[in-house]
């Protein structure tokens, strides 16, 4: 073949960086948007916070200003990427939390173990828990402070420092201590030094279990609750207890009674006083410090009641507040050969780029917000059974965005709304058929069920066929497999595990 030369014309997308920097931008939680703002402030100098106290600026008038601002500095005609974020209001709201109750337990169960509403502890129980906590304060600071005032040798001291950092969020020693070992002396250490430090981890061990919490440095769950037994004073219901935690967990999980009274020689009445001790204990004594933390979600839309309607802005407190540093920019404006020829043009430029990127992504996440409260107005107006099925595509095609863009935005995004604050996420679900040929929602499906065991006989909880059948009474077709996978990530135990008496 003789080699020729072609022309083809092709079109592609070029992902500029200041496309890719937007891209990115969107998709950061509030969280990652703020460290990166707090990067961009430290690397370049022609970007600064807009600190300034009083009433927020008109944004309209503030764009001309940076219109006539950019086009001062730049004599060639004015200049978009000049335009600043535009300052944004939102009515003052209440600070929203998640319920952690349900169905008179607490959401979080362990083992097929759920506690009852009557174990909690008590007002003197908490005001004692309270005294202990600092704000603020992780568990590692906690158990650091009970070591602080501890006699122990030099070595018993490190190995029971090394043991504290080595807890997990829960409270739980999750490595060995062969593995701590190792990883604190190397693996090419000889085998008397390596039994040496085993035997200061073992005594340190037996320390850090001493400590409050009750329960911290357990190995596993079993060992958690016997620690927390041993704490308290010794009755018969007590040793009982002990008995079952350290043997027959398992079988407590089931609630199988009849074997339990067999193992134990303990009657039915017996039996169910230990349930309610193992109860209320703390299966993840570190919980409670990482429990605000955890809790700490900042809202990045707003949805207030307004008329007959709803009013959706954005958070002011996580829309960061940019400018163009004033001096840099005069100087920039009086060197010789303007903007272009100056070193730190370029800065400026970029500076410009992130303002607009920043600005771009709330208006972003704002008309998706609207869009979502637009489609999902029974939510906000009578809860969650009136949700509808809604997918990414129905947004993207109304507002003429790509799907991925709508993923992006609702991923790690919240909205505070009158019924508690949600990730943009939970406003989507897929539908299920019903009588009338139509969709129900599945989160309105899950509410449903949520309602359902909630109001069931405790003697004779219902079943997921009866569930299922229960559903198709309201005209929603359901089959059981799927009731059971809602009832699970609902967090709601199987009916022989919810049956109390």
């Amino acid at each position: 073949m003789r080699p020729t030369l072609q022309v083809r014309l092709s079109q592609h997308l070029a992902l500029t960086p200041q496309l890719q920097q937007s891209i990115r931008l969107l998709q950061l939680s509030t969280l990652e948007l703020h460290q990166e703002v707090e990067q961009m402030l430290s690397s370049n100098p022609l970007l600064e916070t807009d600190e300034e106290t009083g009433a927020a600026p008109d944004p309209a008038a503030e764009r001309a200003a940076n219109r006539e601002t950019a086009a001062a500095e730049e004599p060639g005609g004015s200049h978009d990427d000049g335009e600043p974020a535009a300052e944004m209001r939102a009515e003052d709201f209440g600070t929203t939390e998640r319920e952690d109750w349900e169905n008179g337990t607490e959401r979080d169960d362990f083992d097929g173990i759920r506690e009852l509403p009557g174990s909690a502890p008590t007002g003197d129980e908490d005001d004692e828990r309270r005294d202990t906590e600092a704000p603020g304060q992780t568990l590692q600071d906690h158990l650091r402070q009970q070591l602080a005032g501890m006699v122990l040798s030099e070595l018993d001291r490190a190995a029971l420092l090394a043991l504290i950092e080595s807890l997990n969020d829960d409270g739980y020693l999750e490595d060995p201590l062969e593995e701590i070992a190792t990883a604190l002396l190397g693996p090419d250490a000889d085998a008397e030094t390596r039994e040496s430090l085993l035997e200061h981890l073992r005594i340190a061990l037996n320390w850090l279990h001493s400590l409050e919490p009750a329960g911290v440095g357990a190995r596993d769950l079993s060992e958690c609750l016997q620690l927390q037994l041993r704490a308290r004073p010794r009755d018969v219901v007590g040793a009982l207890a002990l008995v079952i935690c350290k043997r027959h967990l398992d079988l407590l999980a089931r609630r199988d009674w009849r074997r339990l009274a067999s193992l134990t020689g303990a009657d039915e009445e017996l039996l169910r006083a230990a349930q309610a001790l193992i109860a209320s204990l703390e299966p993840k004594p570190g919980r409670r410090f990482a429990r605000d933390e955890a809790g700490a979600v900042v809202p990045d839309v707003i949805v207030t009641k307004s008329g007959r309607g709803f009013r959706v802005s954005i958070n002011p407190e996580v829309c960061p507040r940019l400018r163009i540093n004033e001096l840099y920019a005069q100087a920039l404006r009086a060197t010789r050969g303007g903007v272009s020829n100056s070193p730190l043009g370029g800065q400026l430029q970029e500076a410009r780029w992130f303002i607009k990127n920043i600005q771009q992504r709330f208006d972003t996440i704002l008309r998706v917000s609207e869009a979502i409260v637009e489609r999902q107005k029974g939510f906000f107006t009578h809860g969650e059974l009136a949700m509808k099925p809604l997918v990414l595509r129905e947004i993207a095609d109304e507002l003429g965005l790509h799907e991925s863009t709508i993923s992006r935005v609702t991923t790690a995004k919240y909205m505070a709304t009158p019924w508690g604050t949600f990730e943009l996420k939970y406003f989507f679900g897929s539908g299920l058929s019903t009588e009338a040929g139509g969709n129900a929602s599945s989160t309105a499906v899950r509410a449903l069920i949520k309602q359902f065991v909630a109001a069931e006989d405790a003697a004779k909880p219902l079943s997921d066929s009866q569930l299922a059948s229960m559903l198709e009474e309201q005209g929603i077709q359901v089959a059981r497999r799927t009731v059971a996978k809602y009832r699970e990530a609902l967090k709601i135990a199987p009916a022989n595990l919810r049956k109390t008496r």
